[in-house]
């Protein structure tokens, strides 16, 4: 049995990069940018009016006129025109671009309109006010988003912006869900008394989706060559396999020995931890060869055997996928930590992963633990946002003291 911060850097370990593909940049949030993004001309392009209203030259105000005759509009998306007479004033709508000779825009609130003549009825305005002028944003070359940067919806209007229709971005592993076990029925189905409901299938697929993964699932009853047949087949087909049950030590959980046969290289089974302690990971290297050449390539599928009871599969899926994962695409993610509200007494020799709710108090994170009834109590994540990892090195944990959580809801 190994420690948890020996599990995570053995999983770290075998993270791979996927490459890259592009796709259309309305099919890129979430996804991980691998190009850097630059300005292909200024922003704003144009200097450009930010209130309906009227441009004048700022000169004449400053003279002291008040009055001015309207001799034009320029409207948002139409050519530039100028003001013919410094005198006078042109219309303009929000996003135009600022009219020749013109220097300060007054919005329309601020002007009474009346027989073509806009007369201003504030006594201060400023050379320049209400125009964001060109370049001020950014500049022709500048770079605007850089490489390995998750995309957001603002990340989205930026591409629009400078005309990336097609962006680069890490390829996603092929990722196949497996579920296991006898006991287990279809959502849709009336289970017998014997039997339950999957579910935990469908927890991992929405874990991934979370990453912008969209993985396959299955499940195989406790029959071990059909479990070795299938996956001798997913071995060929994806990228990583996430199996949940089977692994720990009954009579039917035959994945150990299923593994082993396949010639699969086992790297860790059990980890000191709580929940979650017979997590079983592993990585199978096959060399493939190219139908149509002479050439081969080594095929490495990840292979992460979480144990099967729902908090212990949902809470490895957080401590190790995640993190092998960001690796793999080549993102960097900040720990985050909260502090502990209440004092908790852990005796075994083993990290805890403690359910807690969390809470913003005075600007920071308060973390309250939840007793629930056990790894297999499913229910107890509804109530909960976040385990905190309390270290295996002690037994007693203050109220005040601050630890790394997992968290899986918005904060």
């Amino acid at each position: 049995m190994i420690s948890v911060a020996q599990a995570l850097q053995t999983v770290l370990n075998t993270s791979q990069d996927f490459g890259v593909e592009e796709i259309p940049f309305l099919k890129s949030l979430g996804r991980i940018l691998k190009e850097e993004i630059f300005a292909d001309r200024d922003f704003p392009p144009f200097h450009r009016v930010s209130m309906d209203g009227i441009v004048i030259d700022f000169a004449a105000f400053k003279n002291g006129q008040r009055a001015f005759k309207i001799e034009g509009i320029q409207a948002a998306g139409s050519e530039q025109i100028a003001l013919q007479n410094a005198e006078n004033c042109i219309e303009v709508m929000t996003g135009a671009v600022l009219p020749n000779n013109a220097n300060a825009v007054i919005r329309y609130e601020d002007v009474t309109i009346e027989n073509g003549v806009a007369t201003i009825n504030i006594d201060a305005i400023n050379e320049g006010q209400n125009i964001h002028s060109k370049g001020k944003d950014g500049k022709s070359g500048d770079l605007l988003i850089q490489k390995n940067t998750i995309i957001s919806a603002a990340e989205i209007g930026v591409l629009a912006t400078v005309g990336k229709s097609f962006v680069k971005v890490a390829r996603q592993p092929k990722v196949m869900i497996v579920s296991t076990g006898d006991e287990l029925v279809g959502v849709d189905q009336n289970p017998l008394a014997h039997q339950i409901r999957r579910s935990n299938v469908f927890t991992l697929v929405s874990l991934l989706e979370r990453l912008h993964i969209f993985s396959e699932s299955t499940h195989i009853t406790d029959d071990k060559p059909i479990l070795k047949s299938k996956i001798a087949t997913y071995l060929k087909e994806y990228d990583v396999l996430l199996f949940s049950g089977a692994v720990s030590k009954g009579k039917y959980d035959f994945l150990p020995e299923v593994f082993e046969e396949l010639g699969i290289d086992k790297l860790f089974h059990k980890v000191a931890q709580r929940p979650g302690k017979p997590f079983w990971f592993g990585r199978e290297t096959s060399v493939i060869k190219n139908d149509f050449s002479l050439n081969t390539h080594e095929n490495n599928t990840i292979i992460f055997g979480f144990p099967g009871n729902p908090i212990s599969t949902f809470v490895n899926c957080l401590a190790y996928f995640y993190p092998w994962y960001y690796k793999a695409v080549g993102i960097e993610v900040k720990e985050e930590t909260a502090i502990l509200a209440e004092d908790i007494n852990f005796k075994p020799n083993l990290t805890y992963f403690l359910q807690v709710q969390l809470a913003s108090e005075k600007g920071q994170l308060m973390a309250y633990p939840i007793k629930g009834n056990g790894s297999g109590d499913l229910a107890s994540l509804v109530k909960t946002d976040a385990f905190i990892q309390l270290p295996s090195d002690k037994i007693e944990f203050k109220r005040g003291e601050v630890f790394p959580i997992l968290g899986y809801r918005s904060f």
